[in-house]
């Protein structure tokens, strides 16, 4: 079976930023700014954007080029013998197939208000209303797990880049517009304000973590999500110029959704520490509120869709390449066998609202949290400690010099001796605080 290729490298930056796009984006990181006192927590995520995200991001995408190979089979083929490393390889196929059991059943809310503002059956929106209909939840489940393994079902270059490419460039002209919509409601500077000036007396070791957490986690590092497509980039160009370019598209998706959404909340007395619900209740009462409120609702979620969709998108060809490399399998014999797991394990999440009563961590709780809990608090950080390790341990796995040549091969911006005290202590060091924190945190 021949390694595919991606088409172009504007390909693969937007596969990588697709993947990364997501409800990390769009959906949590306006809340968390909303919960965590606006432009400071911006500020410092910023920052721990730079200081952890890019040196993560080039690692994972180092290991995948010199591999080319799935993360199943990534480190068999740069480990020393008798290593272990390659067990982790296998956690990263369970963890992307973790993340898809509840990601799947989030993107079809994206794709149920979206629906529901286009058809103009906006009365009986909310989100509580919508994950205890088991009917909703499995019916758009299912829509969005056929689609995204379909498109998959054509070679790379036909299916996923000329998809991912459409959706991105789609999901910036409309956050553009709906970004200058806003900018035009009566008290809109209030929430820019917010948003955009940093308020230094909010910053407390509280705000900073959820910082570093939010930074991390936004760029799917720690699963093999960015490997894989490592594995499908050529040699032209520097890995850390890439993860460069994708850092920015990711936290220019990330910073305009704000945009979006904090001048509308303030302009129409929103609250901007409504949680999770800041997406779904609380836009969806600005749009009943403007003229022409069901067109910009429906162009508002058509955009959380196509940024949902891409990480799906991401993720499950991922799931596909590992499963083709363990089993030999065609990509459309792939897709189907994988798609049908993918859909019954989320059927978990999509019936765990009221259908299937299970509460692992106390009343209140349910499968979505499960599932989240083993991918964000576990799997990722973890794995991204150990991609960390791997990376710059000279003795005991790959090492730094051979990060450094494979990371350097191409045209673009190098790893620089100077930032080895970076990549070898900095990054897995805040890698095992944001653990450590998450852990303590959540219990």
């Amino acid at each position: 079976m021949g390694r595919e290729r991606l088409g172009s490298r504007l390909g693969f930056i937007l596969l990588s930023a697709g993947c990364a796009i997501g409800c990390g984006n769009v959906w949590k990181f306006p809340w968390m700014v909303g919960e965590n006192g606006g432009g400071a927590f911006v500020l410092v995520y910023l920052l721990c954007l730079v200081l952890l995200g890019l040196p993560a991001m080039t690692m994972e995408f180092a290991l995948g080029r010199a591999a080319q190979a799935s993360p199943v089979r990534m480190y068999q083929k740069l480990e020393k013998p008798g290593q272990k490393w390659h067990l982790h390889g296998y956690a990263a196929l369970i963890g992307n197939v973790c993340l898809m059991a509840f990601y799947t059943v989030v993107t079809g809310w994206m794709m149920y208000y979206f629906v529901s503002f286009l058809t103009g059956n906006v009365d009986s929106l909310g989100f509580v209303n919508m994950i205890s209909n088991p009917v909703i939840n499995v019916s758009y489940l299912a829509i969005a797990v056929i689609l995204g393994f379909f498109i998959l079902t054509f070679r790379l270059q036909k299916g996923l880049e000329k998809a991912t490419k459409y959706m991105m460039c789609a999901l910036l002209i409309l956050m553009l517009l709906l970004a200058v919509k806003s900018g035009t409601y009566e008290g809109a500077a209030e929430g820019y304000l917010f948003y955009l000036v940093p308020d230094f007396s909010k910053l407390n070791l509280s705000v900073v973590v959820a910082a570093m957490n939010q930074a991390f986690f936004t760029l799917s590092v720690g699963i093999g999500s960015m490997a894989i497509f490592g594995s499908y980039l050529g040699e032209d160009r520097s890995l850390l110029g890439e993860s460069v370019n994708v850092v920015l598209l990711d936290s220019f998706v990330a910073i305009v959704a704000g945009l979006i959404i904090f001048p509308s909340c303030t302009a129409y007395g929103l609250q901007v520490t409504s949680g999770p619900a800041l997406l779904f209740d609380t836009m969806s009462t600005v749009f009943l509120h403007v003229p022409g409120g069901r067109i910009w609702g429906s162009l508002f979620f058509l955009f959380m869709v196509f940024a949902a969709f891409s990480t799906e998108l991401a993720v499950c060809e991922n799931i596909l390449a590992c499963v083709r490399e363990l089993t030999g399998w065609s990509r459309k014999k792939g897709c189907v066998i994988c798609g049908i797991v993918v859909f019954l394990l989320a059927l978990t999440t999509a019936l765990g609202f009221g259908v299937i009563p299970f509460h692992p961590f106390g009343e209140g709780s349910s499968f979505l949290d499960f599932w989240d809990f083993i991918v964000s608090t576990n799997l990722l950080p973890l794995g991204a400690l150990v991609i960390a390790l791997f990376c710059t341990n000279q003795r005991f796995g790959w090492g730094w010099d051979k990060l450094v040549q494979e990371a350097n091969k191409g045209r673009g911006l190098k790893i620089q001796n100077w930032m080895k005290p970076v990549f070898c202590i900095v990054v897995p060091a805040a890698i095992l605080v944001i653990y450590v924190l998450g852990i303590l945190s959540f219990f």
